[in-house]
């Protein structure tokens, strides 16, 4: 008898294997199976996935460190063998939520043009706004004076070239000279972007640049349509 074939009373002969596990039934019930079995494994992903990315919306700024796997299988109900037969690590599980979390507030970094930042820059805030701030730990006493200082030196700068302007016009103007001119934002632009102080320096006073003359030439943060408004809302 040939390799692959057996030998079946009813046709008198050899039968191909093939032909006699196809012709079964019990065939369809196997493919039907496995096609549950897959979706079942995509509703628990999904779950995973959702579990993790409502973790982040609860945590202070998304704060990565306690998104753990241990955390998300709790809150997904799962066991953590469950998780790991989905995502190989954390590393993975996270880039399945940030690609969520992105999803949600409609942002798309692929193929995004100058005129799209500001608008995706309003997206995230508008999605993140509603996290818990990441609480700070207490400056030391002259640090928080020297603080305040600036803050009120940018306000009292603010006041003759943007006098017409509501008094929140002016604290936005300030505030955003004050994010420019933060250790945070040199600390970023060297670490993150890799730039030189000299280059990071320059970056920053040309953004400074740019404000000042927004400033001298009345445009403010608040568009003019709206600042009548925004004045009547003044206290």
């Amino acid at each position: 008898m040939a390799a692959g074939t057996v030998r079946h009373a009813r046709f008198g002969g050899a039968v191909p294997l093939r032909e006699m596990i196809v012709g079964q039934p019990g065939q369809q019930r196997r493919r039907y199976d496995s096609s549950l079995r897959r979706q079942r494994a995509a509703q628990t992903r999904e779950r995973i996935v959702a579990a993790g990315v409502q973790l982040a919306h609860e945590s202070p700024a998304w704060d990565w460190r306690a998104l753990t796997i241990r955390a998300v299988a709790e809150r997904a109900e799962v066991s953590e063998r469950t998780i790991y037969r989905h995502f190989p690590g954390e590393r993975e599980l996270h880039d399945a939520m940030m690609q969520r979390l992105e999803e949600e507030a409609g942002v798309k970094l692929e193929g995004l043009r100058l005129e799209d930042v500001a608008e995706a820059t309003a997206r995230v805030y508008a999605h993140v706004s509603p996290l818990p701030l990441v609480p700070r730990m207490p400056l030391d006493a002259t640090l928080t004076a020297a603080d305040q200082r600036r803050r009120a030196a940018l306000l009292s700068a603010m006041a003759a070239p943007a006098a017409s302007w509501p008094e929140t016009d002016r604290r936005m103007a300030a505030a955003v000279l004050d994010l420019l001119w933060s250790v945070t934002a040199y600390e970023r632009l060297v670490a993150a972007w890799e730039l030189t102080p000299q280059q990071t320096t320059s970056a920053i006073t040309w953004a400074i640049g740019l404000i000042e003359t927004a400033i001298r030439e009345g445009r403010g943060p608040t568009p003019p349509a709206g600042r009548a408004g925004a004045a009547r809302r003044e206290p």
